[in-house]
């Protein structure tokens, strides 16, 4: 069990990354009203496809972003047809492989930690996770709800 106890914690530390991602964003980016809508812009260049955002870089690619922390942490991003924030087992791996105490679990403990987060964590299709637009509050330890305008998903 407590491998699913790390595994839940490293879980609850990606979206509370990802929160801190969304926030810096629209710090920088005030017409955002969600994370995904960088992409567009990136895309047809009028905004840089990789550069740096606060204490993230980011590099946008494929259906999705990776951005990393100055201090190495990776939070790898893919964004749904509808904007919507999705994530799978892999992310959440190599996420927890890139913390500076890295934390290495088992899938199948990741797989029962997203299990036990749902909701607000909702399988949006086999293997692929998003956080409720009413999401985890922004620390890692507690599960709440996190924002009251659309962003999250």
């Amino acid at each position: 069990m407590e491998g699913v106890g790390a595994a839940r914690d490293l879980v609850l530390g990606y979206v509370h990354a990802l929160n801190a991602i969304d926030d810096a964003m629209r710090v920088a980016i005030p017409s955002l009203e969600r994370l995904a809508d960088f992409l567009g812009p990136a895309r047809s260049r009028r905004i840089s496809r990789s550069g740096h955002v606060g204490t993230y870089s980011y590099k946008v690619h494929g259906a999705g972003c990776l951005f990393e922390r100055d201090n190495g942490t990776e939070v790898d991003v893919d964004f749904a047809a509808d904007g919507s924030e999705v994530f799978d087992l892999w992310r959440l791996r190599r996420y927890g492989l890139s913390l500076p105490t890295p934390l290495d679990v088992t899938d199948e403990d990741i797989r029962s930690a997203v299990r036990s987060l749902q909701p607000p964590l909702t399988e949006v299709r086999p293997g692929w996770f998003s956080v409720a637009a009413q999401s985890l509050r922004s620390g890692p330890e507690s599960a709440g709800p996190r924002r009251s305008e659309a962003g999250a998903g």
